[in-house]
């Protein structure tokens, strides 16, 4: 099992998140992310969903979003997107700033987990999945440095776990010495060299 030793503020990490949404045009939805399985518009869609499972899983809101399969079929993404993201990322932060949220069990995608690995996890999605949307529509992204140390911490410790097989890829080797966004990228199965743009 995953051992949470600190409460990480989910609120900087969200911050970076949201700097990216006015950045991303209409016109690369259709674009690919370093997800396979996630264009942009995907992406999105699952950003808008998971940010309102593990906002309601700090809360202990089980139901509906708690519930639902994170790879499940995605819905159209809504008008207000942006707005909805930006202000569901607001509540993400806001709910992991209680004590309670990291007590006791929660869910999560359906499946039940401890609070604190739940938080973590949520950490994590958004480190990540930050970076798969910067990369996607060409725009910078530095990470928060305390939010990408628990996010190596979190890939670190599941080097040998289940879901290192159901969750992220191989891991791809990067420099010790790499900075430690590239680190947690590599850590995921991703390329941190990775680009949008077409092959030569």
């Amino acid at each position: 099992m995953y051992a949470v030793t600190t409460m990480p503020d989910l609120g900087p990490q969200a911050n970076e998140v949201k700097m990216l949404l006015d950045g991303v045009a209409d016109d690369r939805l259709d674009a690919p992310t370093p997800c396979p399985e996630y264009s942009v518009e995907g992406m999105l869609n699952h950003l808008l969903g998971l940010t309102a499972a593990f906002r309601d899983a700090a809360r202990k809101d089980l139901g509906a979003n708690t519930g639902a399969d994170p790879l499940g079929e995605s819905p159209s993404l809504p008008a207000d997107w942006r707005s909805r993201l930006s202000r569901q990322l607001d509540e993400l932060a806001e709910a992991w700033r209680s004590e309670d949220a990291w007590e006791g069990q929660t869910q999560a995608g359906g499946v039940t987990l401890p609070g604190a690995v739940a938080g973590m996890v949520a950490l994590n999605e958004i480190v990540l999945h930050g970076w798969d949307l910067a990369r996607a529509t060409d725009q910078p992204y530095l990470g928060d440095p305390d939010s990408l140390r628990a996010s190596i911490d979190l890939l670190s410790q599941s080097m040998e776990a289940e879901m290192r097989n159901s969750i992220f890829g191989p891991v791809v080797d990067v420099p010790a010495e790499a900075p430690l966004l590239d680190r947690a990228v590599g850590l995921s199965g991703r390329r941190p060299d990775w680009t949008s743009a077409p092959a030569a």
